[in-house]
């Protein structure tokens, strides 16, 4: 599979495109699989992210997951950068339970670009699978303006 590996202040990434779309990032560093133009162009847009000069993604997507969680990440990708949403207004625009949600987030396979990141509990930050966990999550947070950076 065509795949690319970037370093970024949240550890390695690893991502993948399949047919012409990207199918993942994951927290990895793996030598880097056929390179292509959009592998090239999502490395662009991660480290302009990264670096504060991209607030969103254009990238083809094609995650596999259910249709249920498809609807899910794409009430994720509508949530501007900077915002936060909980994962009881997902369900609600999902019309699903929050847990339902929760799990749908932990699935996503193309984290940051689909910013599951910006799903919180309505009492605090609620849960985050990738990299570090909750440390990933506060900081890119923080990289939004979501909150102060731990000094």
């Amino acid at each position: 599979m065509p795949s690319i590996s970037i370093s970024t202040p949240i550890g390695h990434l690893t991502v993948e495109e399949r047919e012409s779309a990207i199918v993942g990032v994951r927290w990895a560093d793996e030598p880097d699989g056929a390179k292509t133009p959009l592998l090239s162009d999502a490395a662009r847009q991660l480290e302009a992210y990264f670096a504060g000069g991209r607030k969103d993604f254009d990238l083809p997507l094609a995650a596999a997951g259910t249709v249920f969680d498809r609807r899910v990440w794409t009430a994720m990708r509508a949530i501007p950068y900077g915002e936060t949403r909980t994962y009881g207004d997902l369900a609600h625009l999902t019309d699903s339970g929050p847990r339902a949600v929760g799990r749908a987030c932990g699935r996503n396979p193309i984290p940051i670009i689909v910013p599951c990141h910006r799903i919180l509990a309505r009492g605090g930050l609620g849960g985050y699978s990738g990299g570090a966990g909750l440390p990933t999550k506060q900081w890119l947070l923080a990289l939004e303006g979501r909150l102060r950076k731990a000094a």
